[in-house]
């Protein structure tokens, strides 16, 4: 297994992967101000307390990486702990969870790249006001993403030391050219400045659109590092598909047994 896949992706860190090595945060970024991001989840497990990250991407739905989960699964073994907390900006003092049904993507494998994307569906809807919002998805035609980025998340403010930001933290950062970044599913930035491990699962914000999820990084340079973010429009198909009412979906189900029969 490549060691890049033993260093981050989605739903945060050494709390969401007990042992884990590597460190989380916004580096060099700023604090957020408060409420600004009304999009940004908190996700805890109640019992050990242990954090990841999300964004809300309609108000039954939250979109995050697969490999935290996955991860997180292999050693808690259940998910079912996991609270959603909504409109955080301090995460000493948080509001009521929420309850919520993982919904990975199918193809995703430990052993390869790629598919690293799931769906928190929020067992009660949220309701919306300007400190709980959604962030707007990605169009389906391929449309020109801004090279001028955003993360943001809770974290260490250092790669190398542990300093935890009980604030919500955000960075710019700049895309690179596709030929230098991934597989054909993931956009990069690169630099001293960006996310790191408590930071994976959140938005990548460009144009005020989420494009990506923070999926995992890798020293790039002596000075830099190289971050990889899930391209959320690859999936749009199947994120559609997942979010559709239940009677949208029954409907569909029985419209295509009903043309068979025909």
């Amino acid at each position: 297994m490549s060691i890049l896949w033993h260093i981050t992706c989605l739903l945060l860190l050494r709390s969401c992967a007990p042992g884990f090595s590597m460190h989380d945060g916004i580096v060099g970024g700023k604090v957020s101000v408060p409420h600004s991001r009304p999009y940004m989840v908190y996700i805890r497990d109640k019992f050990t307390r242990q954090a990841c990250g999300g964004f809300l991407v309609r108000e039954d739905y939250v979109k995050l990486s697969y490999f935290r989960i996955f991860f997180y699964l292999k050693i808690r073994k259940k998910l079912d702990n996991l609270m959603a907390y909504l409109g955080v900006d301090n995460n000493n003092h948080l509001p009521d969870g929420v309850e919520v049904d993982p919904i990975p993507h199918p193809k995703f494998n430990m052993k390869r790249k790629g598919h690293d994307i799931m769906l928190l569906k929020l067992k009660t809807a949220a309701i919306l006001n300007k400190n709980v919002s959604t962030i707007a998805l990605p169009k389906p035609e391929n449309e020109k993403i801004s090279k001028d980025c955003m993360v943001i998340g809770w974290g260490w403010q250092d790669y190398h030391n542990e300093s935890p930001s009980n604030v919500l933290k955000e960075a710019n950062v700049t895309l690179i050219d596709s030929e230098n970044c991934g597989t054909a599913d993931t956009l990069c930035t690169e630099g001293s400045t960006g996310p790191a491990q408590g930071d994976s699962g959140g938005p990548l914000v460009c144009g005020g659109v989420a494009q990506g999820i923070v999926s995992f990084y890798k020293n790039h340079t002596n000075a830099d590092y190289l971050t990889v973010y899930t391209h959320i429009s690859n999936y749009f198909s199947w994120i559609h598909d997942n979010m559709k009412p239940p009677t949208q979906q029954q409907y569909e189900t029985w419209k295509g047994k009903l043309d068979k029969v025909l």
